[in-house]
């Protein structure tokens, strides 16, 4: 099943509108964007504004669990937050891995999203003060 970045790469490949014009109208370089290509999660912004560039709605190209793993997504799906285990010795070997599978997964979403302020941040900075 193909991720987030790569149902976003198809919707723009099939929308013909070209990559140069999408990158100009986000005020982003090409290279980010093929960054965000490869990105198993995307912010919801970013699909919101590609999806108003090139006309499409995203919201039935993604399952159920895809949606529910976009950032700041509010919709009626919970997520609880994993709670930590506090004593190990009395936990079986097999929760452990499974907590710290959800832990490795919870530390790429934040990484994602981590990545993603730091471009935002970047491209604020060269509207701002420009190239230098």
């Amino acid at each position: 099943m193909p991720h987030q970045g790569e149902i976003l790469q198809e919707a723009i490949k099939n929308s013909g509108i070209s990559i140069t014009r999408i990158v100009e109208e986000l005020g982003i370089t090409r290279p980010t964007i093929y960054r965000k290509f490869k990105d198993e999660t995307l912010d919801y912004a970013f699909v919101k504004r590609i999806g108003d560039i090139i006309s499409h709605d995203f919201s039935n190209d993604f399952t159920l669990p895809q949606q529910a793993s976009l950032p700041f997504v509010t919709s009626g799906y919970n997520v609880t937050p994993v709670t930590p285990v506090t004593n190990r010795h009395s936990v079986t070997p097999s929760s452990v891995s499974l907590t710290d599978q959800d832990y490795a997964k919870q530390l790429m979403v934040l990484q994602n999203k981590y990545i993603a302020l730091l471009e935002a941040y970047n491209e604020l900075l060269l509207k701002v003060y420009g190239p230098r």
